[in-house]
């Protein structure tokens, strides 16, 4: 497949939360193929250090993203080695599946501290140095699921419309500082996290929902951040573009 080339995203100061493997690793692995300087971040600092060794343009920290005073740290740290920040790719999250009896108001914390809490704080502490380069970009990570409201899934499904939610809210807040907000919102990707909760019957049952034939690779969500960080969008803000296959 010929991928697209993006001038406005060469030399771009990017950062990346949850970059250490599946759609997180496609994309330093495209942003940093365009010519961009990453850092990203994750918990897994095994997997993030092999992925930053294998990456030119790359540099891994590894990070607890519930910690918000260390991912606070890791923006601002970021930020004076790259010298600026342009792009932040909000996409750590966990869709561990929980039965609605068993969740306590502890597991709801930690989930929405997992796959919410962070996004915000991450988008707080990037833009001043956006704003200070004149503007910038912000990708937050949604989910198809909780437009098809999936089973075993209420407190991270709730997340995640959050972060449709919370990307309107920043598009306004941010927007005079021609700082762009958008929600990528994936389908069912084809990682190896995601083949730990499908059969393959399961497979072919997505497969047949979808509009298209083939599986969602990372690479194709990385490809649709690419376009939203690039200048090509620069009139972009305030709304979700799916990656789906046109699932429903």
């Amino acid at each position: 497949m010929n991928s697209a080339v993006y001038p406005s995203l060469d030399g771009k100061k990017v950062f990346v939360t949850g970059g250490a493997s599946g759609i997180g690793a496609a994309l330093v692995e495209a942003f940093a193929g365009q010519g961009s300087q990453v850092v990203f971040v994750d918990v897994d600092a095994e997997a993030g250090a092999g992925l930053a060794a294998r990456v030119a343009g790359a540099a891994f920290v590894p990070c607890d993203l519930r910690d918000i005073s260390a991912l606070e740290t890791v923006v601002k740290r970021a930020e004076t080695t790259l010298e600026g920040l342009d792009v932040l790719l909000n996409n750590a999250a966990s869709d561990d599946r929980h039965e609605l009896d068993a969740i306590t108001p502890d597991y709801w914390d930690e989930r929405i501290a997992t796959n919410l809490r962070h996004l915000f704080s991450a988008a707080q502490a990037a833009a001043p140095a956006m704003r200070a380069a004149g503007g910038g970009a912000i990708g937050n990570f949604g989910s198809i699921s909780w437009h098809l409201g999936l089973a075993d899934l209420v407190v991270y499904q709730t997340a995640k419309a959050g972060v449709e939610g919370l990307t309107r809210s920043l598009a306004r807040e941010l927007g005079r500082d021609n700082i762009r907000v958008t929600t990528i919102v994936p389908g069912n990707v084809q990682t190896p996290r995601q083949a730990k909760w499908y059969t393959p019957e399961g497979e072919d049952e997505i497969v047949a929902a979808q509009c298209l034939n083939d599986r969602i690779e990372p690479a194709d969500v990385a490809a649709l951040a690419l376009f939203l960080a690039s200048d090509d969008t620069r009139m972009c803000t305030g709304h979700k573009y799916f990656i789906d296959a046109g699932w429903r």
